[in-house]
């Protein structure tokens, strides 16, 4: 399977800079895999667009301000980070720029709004990663300080820095549990009013979490997907969720992917449990590409992804190779927004 197959022409000017004026504003594109039919409509018409009995599971995590900008010491020049994993209080696993520049040793300072952090490069390890020492001299905790501190960590193909907006915005009104340095999409286009023209249309709902790490972002630099791989990120379904996603399952309703990142979760744990979704935190490392035999979810939400991506491959898995290449065509056609703060695709 080649990641030539996964490629079609975007225009630069439908990658969404900024989100819609107004949360749940989106346009939705709905593919139906078995009539092989795209329809337009817009994201508030999603419960008229699902059935009565159907589970709909969202990813709860939140996205944290990961990017922190500061300037080494002594002696000044400017330095980013971007913190991916927490090892323990003072301890993270970063990407650190300019890297030729922070080897071991070298100490930086980040400050913002009256708070300032201080940290030292310890190591560095695998792919550019370094392994950093974080501290503060103010009153509270460094997490405390990261949140006043640091940035929003925006896709790389947002071409522009991050505003107070981006800090409402990029996090869906349902973020409980801090973990992610990229937001779960797909939740992004949901307000309060939307959640509950789902329950009026008889579409339940529960809650899963996987944190997003920097391999989302991770471009497929070989010539076959076969030869790639994902990197892990971690993932929880608590006892509740897990009985109303088998309870769904053993009835045979179905069950609706709200994003990637929630489709890969409960695909996961549905292999774990052979059949069944096993609660409890996990890892997953799951590929998901065309011939992928889905055993839990029965219908995506899903953004729209880059071309020749991990993520549309996932979707192509689901909605078919050809089908989900021309609905993109008809998307770019019609103008939509793609990317993180763009518009949505509902695949029944």
């Amino acid at each position: 399977m080649r990641v030539a197959d996964f490629a079609f022409d975007l225009p630069a000017e439908l990658i969404a800079q900024y989100p819609p004026a107004a949360r749940g504003a989106s346009r939705l594109l709905v593919l139906d895999r078995q009539r092989g039919s795209v329809a337009h409509a817009a994201v508030p018409d999603l419960g008229g667009l699902l059935r009565a009995g159907d589970l709909m599971v969202f990813n709860d995590t939140r996205v944290f301000p990961a990017r922190l900008v500061g300037e080494r010491e002594p002696g000044g020049g400017g330095v980013e980070v971007l913190l991916l994993s927490r090892v323990d209080d003072e301890h993270w696993e970063a990407l650190v720029h300019p890297g030729q520049r922070m080897r071991p040793g070298r100490r930086v300072r980040f400050e913002r709004g009256g708070r300032a952090i201080h940290g030292e490069v310890l190591e560095e390890r695998f792919f550019g990663r370094r392994l950093v020492r974080l501290w503060t001299r103010d009153a509270g905790t460094v997490t405390d300080a990261i949140e006043a501190v640091g940035h929003v960590p925006l896709p790389p193909y947002i071409k522009r820095p991050d505003v107070d907006l981006d800090r409402e915005r990029y996090q869906t009104i349902f973020a409980r549990e801090p973990g992610s340095i990229a937001a779960p999409t797909a939740g992004l286009h949901f307000t309060e009013a939307i959640l509950q023209s789902l329950d009026a249309a008889g579409v339940e709902r529960t809650m899963l979490t996987l944190h997003v790490g920097y391999g989302t972002f991770k471009p497929v630099r070989v010539e076959d997907a076969d030869d790639h791989s994902v990197d892990p990120e971690r993932y929880a379904i608590s006892e509740g969720a897990a009985s109303r996603i088998n309870a769904a399952l053993d009835a045979g309703r179905r069950i609706v992917a709200a994003g990637t990142t929630t489709t890969r979760a409960l695909e996961s744990a549905v292999a774990l449990g052979d059949g069944r979704v096993r609660p409890g935190p996990a890892e997953t490392a799951l590929f998901i590409r065309p011939g992928h035999r889905f055993r839990a979810v029965g219908a995506l939400f899903t953004n729209f992804h880059l071309p020749g991506s991990s993520l549309l491959m996932l979707v192509a898995a689901f909605g078919g190779r050809e089908q989900v290449l021309a609905a993109y065509g008809e998307a770019v056609r019609e103008g939509y927004r793609f990317y993180s703060y763009g518009d949505a695709m509902l695949i029944v």
